[in-house]
């Protein structure tokens, strides 16, 4: 595992110069911090959100520093929304460069408490967050690997965020917990196709931080400490930035207010797993021998 200190986050910053990057659940939080940073340095931002006038005001307000942005109402949970979101990034700016699968809820409902209409049949469990946080994720990742297929840019990047969920159940979020337990498989899967095609991968696992979806959970978070937006967004940064190719793929892990932790891209090498393993790394090497022709 590798450590990577606050002072390195912004290391390859000269890299997003121009470069365009789409960010959903961007008009408050996390997703904001990071569009702040990436437009600070020269990218290019768009903004989703599902929230229309939060979208617009965080569009706005890197405009006036000086940015480049614009904002747009997107339910990642509607493929038309994202579609549009999409459309608009490639019109305004000519491509999308890197995407960052932001947008999130904790639990939503209850499972396993049913509830009965006014037949006394059973209800169907509210699944609105597996719907934001799987569905809404895997649109996303399906409009941001073709966009990013078609861009030219040296720099090309998808980044999802997990949670320290998707390593730890959290006690009465069994859906928040199966959904970023979900998310953490998805980015697992997508490092070969993604690789050939020049894309990074990266899951950005933050511990909880001071943003609007930890509300109502003042118990459970008494006296435990909280990881700062600004450091979860410089980790999105980095990871999107880095030079190096074999971090790609990779888990990078804010357990905590201490520093961001790199915990290198994991292989199964024994039995059938292992055959899949040399398989992938034999593909990717015959892809690349073919692209330098």
């Amino acid at each position: 595992m590798t450590t990577i200190p606050d002072e390195k986050l912004y290391a390859f910053a000269d890299r997003v110069k121009g470069v365009v990057v789409l960010i959903t659940g961007a008009g408050n939080g996390i997703g904001k911090a990071a569009a702040v940073e990436f437009a600070k340095r020269g990218a290019k931002v768009a903004i989703g959100d599902i929230n229309a006038q939060t979208a617009k005001s965080a569009a706005e307000e890197i405009v006036q520093a000086g940015g480049e942005a614009i904002g747009q109402p997107c339910d990642v949970t509607q493929w038309g929304d994202q579609v549009a979101l999409f459309q608009a990034a490639h019109r305004q700016f000519g491509s999308v460069d890197i995407v960052i699968a932001n947008a999130g809820i904790s639990e939503v409902g209850t499972l396993g408490q049913l509830e009965f209409d006014s037949d006394g049949r059973p209800l169907p469990p509210n699944t609105k967050t597996l719907d934001v946080n799987i569905t809404g994720v895997a649109y996303t990742t399906h409009l941001g690997l073709y966009y990013m297929k078609q861009s030219k840019s040296q720099v090309k990047a998808l980044v999802l965020i997990g949670s320290m969920a998707s390593w730890q159940a959290v006690s009465g979020g069994p859906l928040y917990s199966a959904s970023k337990h979900g998310v953490l498989g998805l980015a697992r899967s997508l490092y070969p196709d993604a690789r050939s095609a020049g894309i990074r991968t990266a899951i950005i696992h933050p511990w909880f931080a001071a943003t609007g979806i930890i509300q109502g959970q003042d118990d459970l978070l008494s006296g435990l400490p909280l990881t700062p937006v600004s450091r979860i967004a410089g980790a999105i940064f980095y990871a999107s930035t880095d030079r190096d190719w074999r971090t790609s793929g990779c888990v990078w892990m804010l357990p905590d207010e201490r520093m961001l932790l790199l915990l290198e891209r994991e292989r199964l090498t024994e039995g059938v797993y292992r055959l899949i393993d040399e398989k992938i790394k034999r593909q990717l090497r015959e892809q690349s021998a073919k692209s330098k022709l």
